[in-house]
């Protein structure tokens, strides 16, 4: 129970203390006058878990949120990274050794020695297929990648729940709900694709705004576009918040490994994969710094999904039990 609290002047006839804790700010009887004391510290609304390890109860604040993800990746970490690993690395890792491979700046180099202003004699036939390579590639590997966030939240939200988890589960969750996944990535994908071709703060804004449509997706399944809308103009300074820290470190990891990348490659010349030792060395490289890039795969998953059950607790009570029951 509070310190008793004296009526302040100008309270209305008849007014009580609050029951232990008090009332949230704005709510209550009286809530939101000026003479209203406020919540205590601590603070939690009835019918919320303040120890839930994945959903972060109202006022907790940005505290919370970080320690339910870290607490999210400690638990995870020795399912996540074989997880992650197998369906956000190794596909990205075999793709960027094919578009290398097939890289045909090296062969238009020497067919244009003597005229150096004409096009290759193979140029649109070697552009089309890079073009062709690429697009199907990266149709598959986001598939595969649907595949992975699937069994990655399945292991999170699990674990949270004291539920047991295990590899061969989660892949099996993840290929249930990959093709549903990856084809919601793919119409999202175009519509922040479309956000950025008229100019680039549209693509951005689109990126936040569907950044929860892939939770939303696996937990509800329904409307994913339109929800994760709502969700983020209800409470836009508090996901703005959260998904612009993903987006940062996310950044920033990625940036790092490309950078290493181009360093580690540059001296292989233009055509690394001629000859045996430069191509191993090359490969080599590449999977250093596709492997430097998982943090930031890990740091998206839980991060999103730490959020979304943030979402979803101001709408109403809900907890890891609850989510995980959801996920089917």
């Amino acid at each position: 129970m509070p310190p008793p609290w004296e009526p302040p002047p100008g309270a209305p006839q008849g007014w009580v203390l609050p029951p232990t804790g008090g009332y949230p700010l704005g709510a209550g009887p009286y809530g939101g006058q000026p003479w209203y004391p406020g919540p205590p510290a601590g603070w939690c609304p009835p019918g919320f878990d303040p120890a839930d390890p994945l959903v972060t109860p109202p006022g907790v604040g940005l505290s919370g949120w970080f320690d339910r993800c870290v607490g999210a990746a400690r638990r995870g970490w020795r399912l996540l990274l074989p997880i992650l690993l197998l369906t956000q690395v190794l596909p990205a890792a075999v793709l960027s050794v094919l578009s290398l491979g097939l890289d045909p700046t090296a062969k238009w180099e020497t067919s244009t020695v003597e005229d150096p202003a004409a096009l290759p004699d193979t140029f649109f036939t070697d552009l089309a297929t890079i073009f062709l390579v690429l697009v199907g590639g990266s149709l598959v590997i986001g598939l595969v990648q649907a595949l992975g966030w699937a069994a990655g939240t399945w292991v999170i939200t699990r674990q949270a729940a004291g539920e047991p988890v295990n590899l061969a589960d989660a892949l099996r969750y993840g290929l249930r709900r990959a093709l549903g996944l990856w084809g919601w990535t793919l119409l999202i994908s175009v519509i922040v694709g479309l956000g950025v071709c008229f100019c680039i703060l549209p693509g951005i804004y689109l990126a936040f705004a569907l950044s929860m449509a892939g939770p939303v997706y696996l937990f509800e399944r329904h409307n994913p576009i339109g929800r994760s809308f709502r969700m983020f103009h209800d409470r836009l300074g508090l996901l703005l918040g959260r998904v612009a820290l993903v987006v940062a470190v996310v950044i920033v990891c990625t940036v790092v490994a490309s950078v290493i990348e181009g360093v580690g490659t540059a001296p292989f010349g233009t055509d690394p994969l001629a000859a045996p030792g430069s191509a191993i060395g090359v490969v080599a490289v590449i999977a250093v710094t596709a492997v430097l890039a998982l943090p930031a795969h890990l740091v998206q998953l839980v991060g999103l999904l730490v959020t979304y059950a943030e979402q979803r607790v101001h709408e109403r009570p809900v907890n890891s039990a609850g989510l995980a029951a959801e996920l089917g």
